[in-house]
C-alpha cells in the first residue's frame, strides 16, 4: 500500500534535485556579466557601456522580450554601436539576474518604473528606449509615465495591443500561486532543455537562427524556476494590461520608429505594429518582407539606421528595408517551419 506514495515521493524529490542541480549548472555556464544595483528595495541587473568620447548618438536603453535577458540585446547591438553611444542593457525585474520584488513588477508599468530608477542610478537623464517584443509594451509604458526621460522610442516586433484568443497553456499554469511553483520546479527545466533548440529556431522563423545564439543570447537562463515563473506571470498579465493602457498611446509624443516583419508568427504585425503606428502621431512604421520576430538580429542594419534617424540624422528607412529584404529573402526561403510559440492564439 505504501509503495505507490513512496514511488511518487521519490520521483518528485528526484525532479526537484535535478532542477536545482541543472539550474546551478546553467548559471555556471552563463554567469552574470552585469552589475546588480539597488533601485529601491530590490536589485536590478544591467550592463552599462559608458558614453564614449565623441559619441554621435544619444544614450540607448535596450529592453529584452519574454523569455530573455540582457545578453539577447547585447549580442545584437553592442559591437555595432560601441564607440557611438552610451548603452544600458537591462535584465527586466525577475529575469536574467535581476530580483523580482513586488507584484507591481508583473506589469509593464512597474517594470518601466524600475528601469527609470535604474537610469537615474546609472546617471542617464534621457535615452532612446528600445523594446523588443514584450519589451515593446514596457517601452510604450515608459514613454507614457516617464516622458521626461524618453528621447525617442524604437519598437522591434512589439507586443503592445490586446489580441483575440489565448496564450499557451503553460504560461497560465505556471502563473498560478501553488501549482505554478510546483510546475516550475518539477517539469519546466527538463522539458525546456528538450525543446530549447527547436523553440529558438521558431522565434527566428522564417529566418535562420544564428549558430552562436544559444551561447551569446543565453536563453537557457529562463529555465530556472523563479525566472520561468516571473516570465509566465508577465505573459499572463499582458493582454489585460495592454487592453487598459493601449487607448492612451495617443498621448505619446516622443519620436517613434516601429520595425516589424510581415512573417512574424509570434506577435501579429497588423495588431501591434500597425496599431502603434495608428496611435502615435508622427511615428514611422517600417515593415520588412520575409522577416520574422527578430529584426534585432536579422535586420540589424535597419535598426541602426532607425537609431540614427531618432538621433536626428537623415536616414531613409524604407530604402534600408528594401536592401534588407533583398538579403533576407534567399535565407527565408531555405528555412523550414518549426514549432509554434506564439503568445497569440485564435
Amino acid at each position: 500500500m505504501m509503495i505507490l506514495p513512496l514511488a511518487i515521493a521519490g520521483i518528485v524529490a528526484t525532479a526537484f534535485c535535478f532542477t536545482a542541480w541543472k539550474a546551478k549548472a546553467i548559471e555556471i555556464a552563463f554567469p552574470n556579466t552585469g552589475e546588480l544595483i539597488d533601485v529601491g528595495g530590490f536589485s536590478m541587473n544591467s550592463l552599462h557601456v559608458p558614453k564614449p568620447t565623441g559619441a554621435d548618438l544619444p544614450a540607448i536603453v535596450f529592453i529584452h522580450g519574454a523569455s530573455g535577458n540582457f545578453r539577447d540585446q547585447e549580442a545584437a547591438f553592442r559591437k555595432a554601436l560601441e564607440g557611438r553611444a552610451e548603452m544600458l542593457f537591462v535584465d527586466r525585474p525577475g529575469h536574467g539576474y535581476s530580483e523580482r520584488d513586488g507584484p507591481e513588477n508583473g506589469f509593464p508599468d512597474g517594470q518601466a518604473a524600475a528601469i527609470a530608477r535604474l537610469m537615474e542610478k546609472r546617471g542617464i537623464d534621457k535615452a532612446i528606449i528600445s523594446g523588443h517584443s514584450f519589451g515593446g509594451a514596457i517601452a510604450a509604458s515608459f514613454a507614457l509615465y516617464h516622458p521626461e526621460k524618453t528621447a525617442g522610442l524604437l519598437f522591434l516586433a512589439p507586443a503592445t495591443h490586446p489580441w483575440p484568443g489565448r496564450i499557451d497553456w503553460y504560461y497560465n499554469l505556471t502563473a498560478r500561486p501553488v501549482i505554478g511553483r510546483l510546475f516550475s520546479h518539477l517539469l519546466t527545466l527538463p522539458a525546456g532543455l528538450v525543446v530549447m533548440k527547436t523553440a529558438t529556431r521558431s522565434v527566428f522563423h522564417p529566418n535562420p537562427c544564428p549558430e552562436t545564439y544559444l551561447r551569446d543570447g543565453a536563453p537557457y537562463l529562463v529555465l530556472r524556476p523563479k525566472v520561468f515563473r516571473s516570465n509566465a506571470i508577465d505573459v499572463a498579465n499582458l493582454n489585460g494590461y495592454v487592453t487598459r493602457v493601449a487607448p492612451r498611446y495617443s498621448e505619446i509624443t516622443a519620436p517613434t520608429v516601429i520595425i516589424t516583419g510581415d512573417s512574424d508568427a509570434i506577435v501579429a504585425e497588423e495588431i501591434h505594429s500597425r496599431g502603434l503606428a495608428d496611435d502615435i502621431a508622427g511615428s514611422e512604421l517600417v515593415s520588412i518582407r520575409n522577416l520574422g520576430h527578430k529584426p534585432d538580429y536579422v535586420a540589424t542594419d535597419v535598426v541602426l539606421a532607425a537609431i540614427e534617424k531618432l538621433a536626428g540624422l537623415p536616414r531613409d528607412l524604407k530604402a534600408a528595408a528594401r536592401i534588407a529584404e533583398a538579403r533576407i529573402a534567399p535565407a527565408a526561403e531555405d528555412s523550414a517551419p518549426e514549432m509554434d510559440l506564439s503568445i497569440e492564439k485564435t
